[in-house]
Parts: C-alpha cells; sequence; structure tokens
C-alpha cells in the first residue's frame, strides 16, 4: 500500500490561493437586498446554504460576512473565496486544494489558530466543485477553532446528502427567491409601518406591486426587466436546474420525458397530480418510461428546489398514499411560462406565493380533504406549535365563491386534524373582509387581505 503524501501544489496555485485570500478580505462588501432567511444558530455546526440556482445563495454568505463583522470580528478572519475560479481548477485538485487554502489562511493570519472568544470563519461558495469537501469540512469542524459556511450547486447539495456526508455537523439555511416583502425592499418600496397605519394611497401602492409581483416573480435578476428579457431568463433558470441538476447528476435517458414532465407540472401549479395519469398519458404520447422511474424524476426535480410538492394529511397513510399530491413552482413567475394557452391565473399564482411564505415561516405544510370531498388549501403547523387551516382565493366576489370557500373552512374544524385549528381566508380582495355583523359563520373564520399577511 503506498502511504506517501500526495505531491504539493505547484507554486502558482499556492501563490493564487495567497493572493485570492488576500484579495478577499480588502475588499468591499457588495450592497445587497438583506435577505430574511432564517438561519439556525448553533454553535459547533458547519452552515450550509442550500436553494434553487440563482435564488441568492451567494448573497446570503455576504449577508453572513457582514454580520460577524457587525459582532466585532477582524475583516481578515472572514476570506470568502469562490471555487469556480478556473484558475484553481485547471489541475484537477481534489481536497489537497482546500487543506492549502486552510495552511495559507493560518499562516497569513496565525492568531486565528488560537482558541478563543473570537472565531474565523472560512466562506467557501461552490464548493461542490473540489471532490472530498465534506470529509475536509468534517475535519476542520472537529480540529481547528474555525468555523465552515458553504453554499453550492443544488445538484451537489441536497439536503439529504448534506446530513449523510457531513454525519450531523451541518445545518442548512435555504434560500428562496425574493418574497414579497424581500421584493419591495429590493425596490426601496418596503413599508415601515404596519398595516394598520397604511394610508388609501399605500395600501393601492403596495396592492398594484403584489399584481406585479405575482406575475414577475421573485428571482433577484428577474426584478425590474422587460417582460421578454424577464421570460428568457426565467426559462434559462429552468433549463440549468434540468439539466445539470437532474439530467446530468442522475443520467437521466429519457430527457424528453422529464422535459415533458416539467411542462405538466409547472403549467398546473397548485393542482393535484397523480403518477398514474401522468405515466398514461406519457404512454399516450410514445415515451415509454416506469411508473417507478417517473416517480424518481419528480423527487429529482423537488430536490432540486424547482417544485414544491404537498400531500395530504389526516386519515390512514393508505388514504395519504391514494389521494393525489398537490404541485407548485419554487417561484411564481415560473407560472407564466407553462401554463396553458397563455392564461395568467392570479388564484395559481396567490396560492403558491402563500405556500412559499408558509415554508420561508418554518410551517409544515399539507392540504386537506373533508369527508364531504371539500378541499382546503392548506394545513400549516408552525414551529411553536400553532395549527392553522388556509383557504386561499384571489377574488371572492360571486357569493357562490365565497360561500364554498367557508363552507370546506368550517367543515375541516370539525374533523381532525383540523379541529383546534384557527380558520384563516385570504383574499386579494379587501372589499371581501367581513363587517362586525356579517353571518356568525365568516366570524369564525379570520380573514385577512394578501399583501397584509404577507407583510406580517
Amino acid at each position: 500500500m503506498d502511504d506517501k503524501l500526495p505531491a504539493p501544489l505547484p507554486a502558482p496555485l499556492r501563490d493564487l490561493l495567497r493572493q485570492k485570500l488576500v484579495d478577499s478580505w480588502q475588499q468591499a462588501l457588495p450592497r445587497l437586498t438583506r435577505r430574511d432567511t432564517w438561519i439556525p444558530r448553533i454553535p459547533g455546526k458547519t452552515l450550509a446554504v442550500i436553494g434553487m440556482r440563482r435564488s441568492g445563495k451567494t448573497s446570503l454568505l455576504w449577508q453572513e460576512v457582514a454580520r460577524r463583522l457587525e459582532a466585532g470580528a477582524e475583516r481578515s478572519w472572514l476570506p470568502m473565496l469562490s471555487l469556480e475560479d478556473e484558475r484553481l481548477l485547471i489541475h484537477s485538485p481534489g481536497v489537497e486544494l482546500l487543506d492549502q487554502l486552510l495552511e495559507t489562511y493560518f499562516q497569513l493570519q496565525p492568531q486565528a489558530r488560537q482558541v478563543g472568544a473570537q472565531r474565523g470563519c472560512l466562506f467557501l461558495d461552490e464548493i461542490q466543485r473540489i471532490p472530498g469537501w465534506e470529509g475536509f469540512v468534517r475535519r476542520v469542524m472537529d480540529s481547528e477553532p474555525i468555523d465552515v459556511v458553504v453554499s453550492g450547486s443544488s445538484a451537489e447539495m441536497l439536503s439529504s446528502e448534506i446530513a449523510s456526508n457531513l454525519r450531523g455537523r451541518a445545518v442548512e439555511a435555504v434560500v428562496y427567491p425574493f418574497s414579497f416583502r424581500e421584493s419591495l425592499r429590493h425596490l426601496g418600496l418596503e413599508p415601515q409601518q404596519p398595516s394598520t397605519h397604511w394610508s388609501s394611497a399605500e395600501r393601492s401602492r403596495l396592492a398594484h406591486q403584489l399584481e406585479l409581483y405575482l406575475h414577475c416573480g421573485g428571482f433577484p435578476e428577474v426584478q425590474g426587466l422587460e417582460e421578454r428579457s424577464r421570460q428568457q431568463l426565467l426559462g434559462s433558470y429552468v433549463d440549468s436546474t434540468v439539466l445539470r441538476d437532474v439530467i446530468e447528476r442522475h443520467a437521466i435517458r429519457q430527457p424528453l420525458a422529464l422535459q415533458w414532465l416539467v411542462r405538466q407540472l409547472l403549467s398546473n401549479g397548485g393542482g393535484g397530480f397523480s403518477l398514474n395519469k401522468l405515466h398514461g398519458a406519457l404512454k399516450s404520447q410514445g415515451l415509454a418510461i416506469g411508473r417507478e422511474h417517473l416517480a424518481e424524476l419528480v423527487l429529482h426535480l423537488e430536490s432540486a428546489f424547482l417544485i414544491r410538492c404537498v400531500g395530504v394529511v389526516g386519515g390512514s397513510l393508505r388514504r395519504q398514499m391514494a389521494l393525489p399530491r398537490k404541485v407548485y413552482p419554487i417561484d411564481p413567475g415560473l407560472l407564466s411560462l407553462y401554463e396553458l394557452e397563455g392564461r395568467s391565473n392570479r388564484g395559481h399564482a396567490l396560492e403558491t406565493v402563500v405556500l412559499l411564505e408558509l415554508q420561508r415561516r418554518g410551517a409544515e405544510v399539507g392540504y386537506l380533504r373533508t369527508s364531504s370531498g371539500f378541499e382546503v388549501d392548506f394545513h400549516a403547523r408552525f414551529p411553536d406549535g400553532r395549527r392553522e387551516l388556509i383557504q386561499v382565493c384571489a377574488d371572492l366576489a360571486d357569493p357562490a365563491t365565497r360561500q364554498r370557500e367557508l363552507r370546506a373552512l368550517l367543515e375541516a374544524l370539525q374533523e381532525p386534524p383540523g379541529h383546534g385549528a384557527q380558520a384563516r381566508l385570504i383574499t386579494l380582495d379587501s372589499k371581501a373582509v367581513p363587517s362586525s355583523n356579517a353571518e356568525p359563520s365568516s366570524k369564525a373564520v379570520a380573514w385577512s387581505n394578501a399583501v397584509a399577511w404577507l407583510l406580517e
């Protein structure tokens, strides 16, 4: 067995690492829109930043650098490096590149190796480019007085793989595209007062901005783009995710079937899907694919953060398996790319935005089907134990629609697992909120204007 140590890195590569470290702590922090992403703060754990491509993971790393600086950390103790630099990868290095990076860092900042109240931190972006990075992170967290924050492509930074490869030494922060509040902040329009203090003009302005957000979505780079450029950019995000995070990563041999599946799922935002029906539809298109493989493709798309799936809650496991799951895109802006016949559906977009906001708030989300067959859009269980039944309806002007939505909520409150939860109806129509002399059934439900609820 050959126990020789690996050959040292070429001198030019070592010099490049040194220069990148020096450059990183002399670089001014970029001016970025502050994100509200929840980050677990657990000492001794690596932070892994994950999410769909182009959702803002690198920006969140910079935000963490700024937070540590505000807490009194030395700038030179917080190097931020992108490992996608082709000059670093020209010799196809492995973990020895990270070892040399760490050693060079301690040579430049020897005091950072001393155990004390202040800790340095390596911020490593696109770390998946280095084979064996997981072992390096485990070793550093176990043996060095320094923290590590990593981010990378969702193809290599799946939640399940982080848990397995880092063996309990990592916590995750999931980055979504901009929320409605973050999009307003990006545009300089974030309200500074609670909704009870908004003027009529501000309410109108915010309602208009929500309509734009429902159509354009929250990916940072598309904010303010004209329609054709926006659609082209969002289409490239989907294509890149499907190609690199699904087809290449999982060696998919039927890309046409996958592309058909993506179009079907993204054109049906908020709708239920059945694997049996999808399998039959694919077969009718002449695309032969096994049902089990189709289920794997859906899982791959969800793992790549392109879609979010919601299952029914309550009842037996057999019932939960039999009823269809509902599918949503990771951003409402993707709906207009794929909705059939180019029709815009505000209801689907609003339902998508509410689901993503619930997940940002840490809720476990499913949907309910009552014994009479009525459906409640979401059953949300929050980290503090609160439960809500949430019905989403863009327009409640039609009395029949209003009655149907209320009846589903009221019936769900009488059945497990809805019993004891808070019922809520979220709508775009502020005029639909009932007055104090409304019928008793309305008073059992919390009515929320979508703008106010999203900006709570």
